[in-house]
């Protein structure tokens, strides 16, 4: 029997290695910006969004609080959570998925004010929209390429600056909006325009699995989740656990995570090499590469980290080349990887002289 909040297990999901990995980083790190995941309808995007809600622990919230601010953070406070302190009482939540219907208006995305309640009483009256509800939770934007360039672009700037800020008629209201963003979108509907393309931090695609035995594991873990959820998600409950104290170890070791000069030139090289406009590319490409760093437990960047960051980050932020090949291009990327080892070694040989 199913229960509406049986959640098929993250760990459960078969393949889509890139995808998982990119969900996982922006859970670790929601500063990375968000993912973007390309395919076609029927593949486990939705899924795999819910089962990572799941996936996460419990948060530490302020109660009665509408963002559901957290307690320990006193610098993201909301306005209200601000003003009564430090008498703020803590409970916890689950994550949620948030989803933006394609039909969204500005308003409902971002929230209204009520103009003339601030004329008549002085004081502000916000209405909350999808914005605040997102907050510390995560964001599911289907087919992200169908809705209006604005609202994408007022989403992008909000998991940009983990906070949604709101004029009208010279009234403001700003409140915090720190969300992992997942935008999915199917390649044959037409593409994203490129300047929204290149703020998604990482971009995945989902590969259609042509090896036989896969796609029977995929049919077979789901009948039996479909038959009989009460023993399929308890089989996975160690899996998930494990996953789940991962991603709470790379949290804890992110913040002492560094990115030596090196590992810095490096990433620079690979973004000039593989012609990529813009500087968002390099700063993302760092925040990933530490993030990965964390997720296998060091709190130094090696140039597999580097290696790693580059596939999420770069794929959609390469200059098109008309009817070109749009994959990245893994040798062009190793070569630029030499390079920069080689420029680098010389660099020490010369130190030697010195001494």
């Amino acid at each position: 029997m199913h229960h509406f909040n049986d959640i098929y297990p993250f760990s459960a999901i078969v393949g889509q290695e890139q995808m998982k990995k990119a969900l996982i980083l922006n859970a670790i790190n929601p500063r990375i910006g968000g993912v973007l995941i390309k395919g076609e309808k029927g593949t486990a995007k939705s899924t795999a969004a819910r089962a990572l809600a799941h996936l996460l622990p419990d948060r530490e919230v302020v109660e009665g609080c509408i963002f559901g601010c957290d307690p320990a953070d006193k610098k993201g406070l909301c306005l209200d959570c601000q003003k009564r302190q430090p008498d703020l009482i803590t409970t916890t939540a689950r994550m949620r998925v948030i989803e933006l219907p394609i039909s969204a208006t500005e308003d409902k995305v971002v929230g209204s004010l009520d103009i003339e309640h601030a004329l008549k009483k002085g004081e502000k009256k916000f209405e909350p929209g999808i914005l605040a509800q997102a907050h510390r939770n995560i964001l599911y934007v289907d087919e992200v390429n169908l809705l209006n360039d604005h609202i994408v672009d007022v989403l992008l700037d909000a998991a940009a600056m983990g906070m949604n800020f709101i004029e009208r008629e010279g009234v403001s209201y700003v409140h915090p909006s720190a969300f992992i963003l997942i935008g999915t979108m199917n390649p044959e509907e037409g593409e994203l325009r490129p300047q929204l393309l290149d703020r998604f931090g990482l971009c995945v695609d989902i590969e259609g699995i042509h090896d036989a035995n896969t796609r029977v594991e995929i049919i077979r873990r789901r009948q039996k989740y479909d038959d009989s959820p009460e023993e399929f998600i308890p089989a996975w409950a160690a899996s998930e656990q494990d996953l789940r104290e991962r991603i709470v170890r790379a949290q804890k070791i992110l913040p002492q995570v560094t990115v030596s000069d090196e590992m810095l030139k490096m990433i620079a090289q690979i973004c000039i090499d593989m012609a990529v406009d813009g500087h968002r590319a390099d700063i993302t490409m760092m925040k990933t590469a530490a993030t990965i760093a964390a997720y296998n437990g060091r709190n130094s960047v090696t140039d597999e980290d580097v290696r790693d960051a580059a596939a999420l980050v770069l794929s959609h932020r390469m200059r098109r080349r008309p009817f070109s090949e749009q994959k990245m291009d893994q040798q062009k990327m190793e070569q630029s990887i030499q390079k920069s080892q080689a420029g680098q070694h010389s660099h020490e040989g010369h130190h030697h002289h010195h001494h």
